[in-house]
């Protein structure tokens, strides 16, 4: 019987959508008829002739296979919304995305809450739930291990001497002066959807850890203990960097980008989340139902589900809702380049991971260097994302203005690690009165939160004529908030499980299917990495001014006119080949500060789930072989004939890959030691023993034969000895060094014997294979140092 019934239904559906079809067929067909009598009959245009002509576009569209029709809209190249035409919105130009979006928010405030009003109302038409994120936290605790310093820490002898000692007792059974200090103690908290909530409190109260953790991005030897749930899921079951997005307080982004490069970067990184789902299930139920769209919020939905653009339509929206489109081509900068200003750097922080499809945010100190006006149009702004898309957003604020706090839906106080207050903006004024505290009349309310519970400013708020007023501590505070009824309400409501099947399947980020592919990574990457090597040009063309430099200077020393085929200029030739490995191995050390640069921004991308460490290791290696295949060549070039080498074809070019493969092995060695090191003075520093190790052990400065046998290995893990075998060989076994010596050798026996090098021609092949080895390893080491290694330096 119950299948007999599943299949009536079925037969009904299917009935239903024939019918559906039959009638679109007809209204087009007759629409068609209509539009072709008024022609024919000579009458002029009309509205109706304008709404003809849009269903049978619409049609069109509609008639696309399913691929197709999620890219084509029905788009106007005008600002009049006139003259629309089927387009791809993957081809939609810069100037004409930069109409679109002027003509869909002219005024920021106003228009952009109608933008979202109206997505919100066509998903919802259609019975397209958008997916929200409720986040939980329960016994949040999260504890440091600190030094106890006693006396002064000033950086003395004997301090230094008893940290060092302290290090020691690391490792082994000696006690050390610790103590365990908590950061936050034991908060319980809901974070709801579609709700704003402020995050108030003193410097130093855990506020930043506070918003890492719950983010899942604290990853510094913190204990961290309690339960965070993402819609019921704890944060080892999903993905939190791709479901939530934090705000860093601090402005780390690539000083040779400009605003729109960096938006543009990150919105390819991030990928677009639900959209693309959210879209087809949207465009399916409106074909079925045969509805027709506003062919704008049609345009703007389909252009932003679109993942691994290089430019999209939700960078110039987001760089019009922040005010950043007056800067959009304008570099970042540094304290070293001219670039944007400190608080358009702040914007351009938040537009970074807003610009993505996360719905949960945790933003921490966004509007400080922003002015009053500029700080309630960002707020502003979120607040529409919260209420209308049903966002989560979590903000931290040092001193709100009253109009920017009045945005916010919900209040949470926090000190000395303990949540005092967490509820609806309006009832935070009435929990500390019930506590003997008055907010006077022309006091903020922000600063009478933050002030009543501060010890030295508490006493001017209270409100109890004829009781002395005594201080109460943030553990009173928080026990009363506890026994208030917003407290037992928070408590009853985390005591309730999550119902897991409310959930919306595209909420959270279970893999990292909705982002971008491997080689759609490495192709953003790479992108990038040439991006920045034409804005770097200046730097690697100077490089190569300097090496034309020191080759002239060198042909003016080791001169072929002045040096003959003797054993006595043979020393003055091979003092020219170790010259010159020595010029192409230092020409690498400005790689160390160019990474130690880069690192800061990249361990911030890495944290935050952009790319993995690999798709910005290998595009940052493969970049660097013709700059160092172009210094090679000016070298061997200039300098080969004029010292008076082998005047040989297959030498020449065999010197030239052999300098070629020792410049790219440097490079690479000194990425690697700024990698491992991370900082500019202890790269340097690294750098330079790696030199000195390299100059010890080439067989040049000393000799194999003068080497102790228990430092031979030396001789044979440095890559300038190599360099200095394979170039010896290829000039001293020619021809032209084959005299006879009285002592019955030839030439060049005698000086490969003296120098110890005395190999035959097929190590310089070894050679060559080495160099090329050396290069594999160093950007393995490389790869692995940013996958593994911890940053050592705060992200500030």
């Amino acid at each position: 019987m119950a299948e007999l019934v599943h299949t009536e239904l079925d037969g009904i559906e299917s009935l239903r959508s024939e019918l559906a079809e039959i009638g679109r067929s007809l209204r087009s067909s007759f629409r068609i008829n209509a539009s072709s009598f008024r022609s024919t009959s000579g009458l002029s245009s009309t509205k109706d002739d304008v709404d003809d002509e849009f269903d049978l576009q619409w049609a069109a569209v509609e008639r696309l296979p399913t691929f197709e029709r999620l890219r084509s809209s029905l788009f106007s190249k005008g600002g009049d919304g006139g003259d629309r035409t089927v387009v791809d919105v993957t081809k939609i130009g810069p100037d004409e995305r930069q109409l679109f979006i002027e003509k869909l928010i002219k005024h920021i405030e106003h228009d952009n809450l109608k933008l979202l009003q109206k997505i919100r109302d066509r998903t919802e038409k259609v019975g397209v739930k958008q997916p929200t994120i409720e986040v939980r936290y329960r016994n949040l605790r999260v504890e440091a291990n600190c030094q106890i310093v006693r006396g002064k820490p000033l950086p003395t002898l004997w301090n230094s001497l008893q940290n060092i000692v302290s290090g020691i007792g690391k490792f082994s059974c000696l006690t050390r002066n610790e103590a365990r200090i908590s950061i936050i103690d034991g908060v319980s908290g809901i974070i709801k959807p579609g709700r704003m909530t402020l995050l108030l409190g003193p410097p130093g109260c855990g506020k930043t850890t506070f918003l890492k953790v719950l983010s899942g991005i604290l990853h510094e030897p913190l204990k961290v203990t309690g339960e965070i749930s993402y819609n019921g899921f704890k944060l080892d079951e999903f993905i939190p960097q791709k479901t939530c997005a934090y705000v860093s307080q601090y402005d780390l982004h690539i000083p040779e980008m400009t605003v729109r490069e960096t938006l543009d970067f990150s919105a390819r990184c991030q990928g677009v989340g639900s959209r693309k789902e959210i879209m087809m299930e949207v465009s399916r139920r409106e074909k079925e139902a045969g509805i027709f769209p506003d062919p704008n919020i049609d345009t703007y939905m389909k252009a932003v589900a679109v993942k691994g653009l290089k430019r999209t339509l939700q960078t110039d929206y987001i760089l019009k809702i922040l005010g950043l489109d007056i800067c959009a081509e304008t570099l970042v900068g540094d304290p070293m380049r001219r670039g944007i200003s400190g608080g358009q750097k702040k914007r351009l922080t938040t537009g970074e991971m807003i610009v993505g499809p996360n719905r949960a945010l945790f933003m921490d100190e966004i509007t400080n260097g922003l002015d009053s006006s500029t700080a309630f149009q960002v707020i502003a702004c979120l607040q529409q994302l919260a209420q209308i898309v049903d966002a989560t957003i979590l903000v931290t604020l040092l001193q709100p203005a009253p109009e920017t706090f009045d945005l916010f839906d919900d209040v949470m106080l926090m000190a000395e690690g303990k949540i005092v207050y967490h509820g609806p903006r309006d009832c935070a004024l009435k929990f500390f009165e019930d506590s003997g505290f008055k907010c006077p009349e022309r006091k903020g309310v922000p600063d009478f939160l933050q002030e009543v519970i501060s010890k030295k400013d508490q006493a001017q708020y209270w409100n109890r004529p004829g009781v002395p007023h005594s201080y109460i501590s943030i553990n009173t505070f928080a026990r009363k908030f506890k026994e208030s009824s917003l407290g037992r309400k928070l408590g009853e409501e985390i005591s309730d499980p999550f119902d897991k099947s409310r959930n919306h399947k595209n909420a959270l980020s279970f893999g990292f299917s909705t982002s971008l592919s491997k080689w759609q990574l490495f192709r953003a990457c790479m992108s990038r990495e040439l991006l920045l090597m034409r804005r770097n040009s200046f730097l690697y063309v100077f490089k190569t001014i300097q090496l034309f430099l020191a080759a002239l200077i060198t042909m003016t020393v080791f001169l072929r006119t002045e040096m003959s085929i003797d054993v006595f200029h043979a020393t003055y030739y091979m003092g020219s080949l170790f010259y010159s490995l020595v010029i192409l191995l230092v020409d690498g050390i400005p790689e160390l500060s160019f990474t130690v640069s880069r690192l800061a921004v990249f361990y911030k991308q890495k944290e935050l789930c952009f790319y993995p460490a690999w798709a910005y290791a290998v595009p940052a290696s493969i970049l660097k072989i013709p700059l160092s295949l172009l210094e090679a060549v000016v070298w061997t070039t200039l300098t080969y004939y004029v010292i008076g080498y082998t005047p040989e074809a297959g030498r020449f070019f065999r010197q030239m890959l052999l300098l070629f493969a020792l410049h790219l092995a440097s490079i690479s060695m000194f990425r690697f030691l700024a990698s491992v090191f991370q900082t500019v003075t202890a790269s340097t520093t690294a750098g330079s023993f790696g030199i000195l190790f390299l100059f010890l052990f080439s067989g040049f400065v000393i000799t194999k034969p003068s080497m102790p046998g228990w430092l031979t290995w030396g001789f044979w893990v440095s890559p300038m000895t190599y360099g200095e075998i394979g170039l010896s060989v290829n000039e001293f076994l020619a021809p032209r060094w084959e005299k006879m010596l009285p002592t019955n050798e030839t030439i060049a026996q005698q000086i490969l014997r003296s120098r110890g090098l005395d190999f035959d021609g097929n190590l310089f092949w070894i050679s060559v294979a080495a160099l090329f080895g050396f290069t594999l390893f160093f950007n393995t080491g490389f790869t692995l140092a940013l996958t593994f290694l911890k940053r050592t330096f705060p992200l500030q």
